[in-house]
């Protein structure tokens, strides 16, 4: 299997990475089209904010997002947080995740994050292998709050 391309995810990727994001959770609750067209372009634009995807064989196969976050603590340092992580089930295995991660800890020292944060759901334990095998360690305990409806937004 040939290396894959690791690249910020463009515009023209947008339809394969909604498909994409059904592996991630195939029962997510999806906005109408232009507003979801509207957001990506937003995601794309927004500083800081970067989709990464691996590219295998000319189709998007896998995809993290980063989000690099100006601090008033330690010196100023930003820090990072990694979201939405996903390979296709079929691609799951072969290293590119592992070389979406590293992609994504080279922008991050770039920017000069101090660190970088993840979450992974409380009983995915090939995740947590995964993201220890790539260097993070269990250090801290998570929270979320989450709303009980998802707000009704229109495109701005």
């Amino acid at each position: 299997m040939d290396n894959p391309e690791i690249r910020p995810a463009r515009l023209e990727d947008f339809d394969e990475l909604l498909e994409l994001y059904h592996h991630l959770s195939s029962d997510d609750h999806a906005a109408d089209p232009e507003h979801r067209k509207c957001t990506f372009e937003r995601i794309l634009a927004h500083p800081g904010l970067t989709i990464l995807v691996g590219v295998q064989n000319g189709k998007l196969v896998a995809t993290l997002t980063l989000v690099v976050i100006p601090n008033l603590t330690r010196g100023c340092a930003p820090y990072s947080l990694i979201e939405n992580v996903v390979t296709r089930t079929e691609f799951r295995g072969l290293g590119i995740g592992a070389k979406l991660i590293e992609a994504a800890q080279e922008l991050a020292w770039q920017a000069g994050c101090y660190k970088i944060m993840l979450m992974s759901g409380a009983q995915n334990a090939k995740a947590h292998a995964f993201y220890e095998c790539a260097g993070f360690q269990r250090s801290k305990t998570g929270f979320e709050l989450r709303r009980s409806e998802y707000p009704s937004r229109k495109p701005e």
